[in-house]
């Protein structure tokens, strides 16, 4: 078979990049006032803002500090395995490239090795830049330490909270299921009908539409806000619809900042994703997408097969085992966590359980990811009703409050260039949350972490502090201390894990039927207090609600 990879497109600020390897020289970004490194290039420099910034060449060398062994035939021209790393410049360990490792047996690669550049033509114009073992290297390369992002944080802005001003009135969701075939804006309408009646409201008192990601491509969106209003015709003074938020629930928490400053009272949030059945017309060639090349943060991934975030995510994975220790138990203890949970969810599309040995058995996808670290692929949708908390004593449904968010971007906004240790993104959101309440972690009584895949879930529990950094393994145990009667609940519904990817809000939706004590078969003894966070990596952000 011939190896074709996905091209990247060349902007006015990458195309030296893409074309150093015509000379056999790796070139990175360097500013000339205060003589740091930079990747990929912009047009300031982050660390000094100065503008004197320009292509310089570099050793090539490097050490890889993340990878993962893919298994999985994304694509039919690059035939798996093969090897996704991330990979740490030896002039500033804080420089990343994502890049293919060659030139080795896939199981020979390990977090440390000390790596070279190697050039392979991909078009007239794009050099990509592999890496292979560096044989004059007799030792491994350092890797570089965790970064102090806590420092970062942020004081509160103001001593009066938004958060005070707001209730969760309402729910609802769809069917929820594999390969439905529904028009996914007849989903969205079902939820947000739904939800309105839940709080007993109407369609004629909601005065505000808020959604993730807006139209998208992919099967990850009904359209947006247009349609929906087009259906409903709702007449909104305020709207919302787009994907730079922290994580999907991030359009919930704008939705709550709306309400707080006086601009509406009621406001209707939902999510829509259609991707399986979408996954269904592609395969039977019903849908056509047209091909072209790789922009955006994709330009540096799709060449060298990354083409997903099990892809991406499982570099981190490999970092933390490496600095950590433990293995694939751990993540194996979250994976039948959900199944067992989702047997009791009648809404769940997988519900038959699983033990720790299928889980380990299981083909694998994404070292270390196997086919039950993965989240599923659904159609349906979830809606929330955020209103003013002065009118939640006038409605129907017993009204869930907001202690407080966490939202603030701590790390580096990056799926490389920042944190190795967990899921990038998870660690500041959790610290600045806890800056915006008196509750701690061991107030909370049910924990609704997003777990696109097991290590994300791993990630939120340590980054919120119910364990220290590395103590997942112990905290989790042999599960029983993240199962419904344990320390902490862990998403009692399934999870995407087991219940399906409905992409943050279906976290939510949970918690507030933990919250009002609906959540039946399955509910928490007593639970008065609820974490969610949704994000698969960046952005992403934390939600504590409370019921009384």
């Amino acid at each position: 078979m011939t190896t074709r990879r996905p091209l990247p497109q060349p902007s006015l600020a990458s195309a030296e990049f893409w074309a150093s390897g015509a000379q056999g020289v790796l070139r990175i970004a360097h500013c000339h006032t205060c003589a740091r490194w930079t990747h990929p290039q912009r047009a300031i420099c982050p660390h000094c803002h100065g503008r004197d910034v320009g292509m310089e060449p570099v050793s090539g060398h490097a050490t890889v500090v993340g990878f993962t062994v893919n298994s999985q035939q994304w694509l039919p021209t690059l035939p798996p395995p093969y090897v996704v790393a991330i990979v740490a410049l030896q002039e500033d360990s804080a420089v990343r490239l994502t890049t293919n490792i060659v030139g080795c047996d896939p199981a020979e690669v390990r977090v440390g090795m000390r790596v070279r550049v190697r050039f392979e033509q991909a078009a007239e114009d794009v050099w990509l830049p592999l890496f292979e073992p560096d044989p004059e290297a007799a030792d491994d390369g350092p890797v570089p330490e965790p970064e102090n992002y806590r420092s970062r944080l942020r004081p509160m802005a103001s001593a009066h909270k938004f958060e005070d001003k707001v209730a969760i009135t309402g729910v609802g969701q769809s069917r929820i299921g594999r390969r439905l075939m529904v028009d996914p804006i007849s989903l969205t309408v079902d939820a947000c009908l739904e939800a309105v009646a839940d709080a007993g409201l109407t369609i004629d008192d909601i005065d505000g539409l808020s959604t993730y990601p807006g139209g998208a491509p992919g099967g990850m969106s009904e359209g947006g806000i247009m349609p929906i209003e087009e259906a409903l015709r709702i007449r909104p003074t305020w709207v919302n619809g787009g994907g730079d938020l922290p994580g999907q629930n991030g359009s919930i928490i704008a939705a709550m900042l709306a309400v707080a400053s006086g601009l509406c009272r009621h406001v209707l949030c939902f999510r829509t994703v259609w991707e399986s059945s979408h996954q269904a017309l592609q395969r039977a060639g019903r849908w056509h997408d047209g091909p072209g090349r790789a922009t955006g943060m994709m330009e540096w991934r799709l060449p060298f097969g990354a083409m997903s975030a099990a892809n991406w995510i499982a570099c981190q994975a490999s970092h933390y085992f490496h600095r950590y220790g433990g293995d694939r138990e751990v993540l194996g203890r979250i994976a039948v966590n959900a199944r067992t949970h989702a047997w009791l969810n009648p809404e769940a599309v997988y519900r038959d359980p699983i033990t720790l040995d299928d889980y380990l058995s299981a083909r694998m996808v994404s070292s270390p990811f196997g086919l039950y670290d993965c989240d599923v692929p659904v159609d349906g949708a979830v809606a929330v009703i955020v209103s003013a908390a002065d009118t939640a004593a006038d409605l129907a449904a017993p009204p869930v409050f907001v202690e407080a968010v966490g939202t603030q971007i701590m790390e580096t906004l990056s799926w490389d260039q920042g944190t190795l240790t967990h899921m990038p993104q998870s660690l500041g959101p959790a610290a600045h949350l806890w800056s915006r309440t008196d509750l701690r972690p061991e107030n909370v009584d049910v924990a609704l972490l997003y777990d696109g895949f097991t290590f994300n879930a791993l990630s939120w529990l340590e980054g919120l502090g119910f364990c220290e950094f590395g103590g997942a393994r112990e905290f989790i145990g042999d599960g029983s201390a993240i199962a419904l009667g344990g320390r902490l609940p862990l998403n009692p519904h399934g999870g995407q894990l087991s219940a399906g990817r409905t992409h943050g809000y279906g976290f939510f939706r949970e918690a507030v039927l933990q919250l009002r004590g609906q959540a039946h078969g399955r509910q928490v003894t007593d639970a008065r207090v609820a974490v969610v966070t949704a994000g698969g990596g960046v952005p992403s952000g934390a939600i504590l609600l409370h019921n009384s």
